[in-house]
């Protein structure tokens, strides 16, 4: 759930400041990006989420937020006697934002290896990795993934440096650009030069690197590359425009299993909702609808 704070600026530390407004939304960056995949979806296309919630009011209220969204959540469990994870989102007149993020539900998987751990539906082609749940458990399952075919997309976020193994099991890596440079050691080189690093690290087809009201740089293993334009808007909120860009990429991805794919279309589709996005307020209600585009 989203504790979303809109405020004229961040304050100083000890300051108390008046803001605009305060609200509840549905949240989290899995369930964002799943969302976005069912409104940005053909119809041909099933969405899955999978994870935790509480047995609290908030999980409640989010399954029902789920079924109206028309996925499928038989892989989202309630836990008895856990709290659901909750992010508090602080938004400033510039529109940027700065989210505190509680796990709670999230991080409740056991922590030595078993059958807890297996989360991958089997029918799945495209599979969608963030990291709101522990980075362990991820990374075993982003294993489990590749070793059975499927398209693995990573979203390292929140951002922390991946075990060197794991760009190996990885199809498409798409991040920010403030994550490409935690998990490159580096803030110095163009993002031009960072995704070819990603790709020398062994990602099996893409690097995607969102550079905000720049746009993107993308790279392939196969040697095609290029920078694409954000589209001019006026920005209200970033909070969910990086979801709605994996979901609309990630839509593209299972629409075209098995065939040739079009990087440039694909991408081009993904900033056109994420530019949707940032012009409204909220997160997963910011997020719009494939008759939008």
């Amino acid at each position: 759930m989203d504790f979303i704070i809109r405020t004229p600026r961040v304050p100083t530390p000890g300051e108390t400041l008046t803001v605009h407004s305060f609200d509840t939304g549905f949240g989290g960056k899995g369930a964002n990006q799943a969302v976005a995949c069912a409104r940005l979806a053909d119809s041909d296309i099933k969405v899955s989420m999978v994870g935790n919630l509480g047995d609290d009011g908030f999980g409640a209220d989010y399954f029902e937020a789920l079924k109206r969204e028309g996925l499928d959540s038989k892989n989202v469990r309630s836990l008895k006697g856990e709290k659901t994870g909750i992010s508090t989102i602080i938004v400033d007149d510039d529109g940027e934002n700065r989210i505190l993020f509680a796990p709670n539900a999230n991080y409740a998987i056991s922590p030595e290896e078993s059958k807890d751990w297996e989360l991958v539906p089997e029918e799945a082609d495209v599979v969608v990795f963030q990291l709101e749940i522990p980075s362990r458990v991820v990374y075993h399952n982003v294993r489990q993934a590749s070793k059975k075919g499927k398209h693995v997309i990573f979203n390292p976020a929140p951002a922390e440096l991946l075990p060197e193994d794991i760009y190996q099991h990885i199809d498409t890596l798409v991040m920010n650009e403030t994550e490409s440079s935690i998990l490159s050691h580096s803030k110095s080189g163009t993002p031009e030069d960072i995704a070819q690093h990603f790709l020398s690290k062994g990602i099996k087809d893409t690097v995607i690197i969102t550079l905000g009201g720049d746009g993107l740089v993308y790279a392939t293993k196969a040697g095609l590359k290029g920078r694409l334009a954000a589209k001019k808007v006026k920005v209200v909120d970033t909070t969910a425009a990086g979801d709605t860009f994996v979901g609309g990429y990630a839509v593209q991805r299972a629409k075209n299993v098995g065939k040739d794919f079009e990087y440039e279309k694909a991408l081009g589709f993904a900033t056109l909702a994420a530019s949707i996005t940032v012009q409204r307020r909220g997160a997963m209600d910011a997020i719009p609808k494939r008759d939008e585009l």
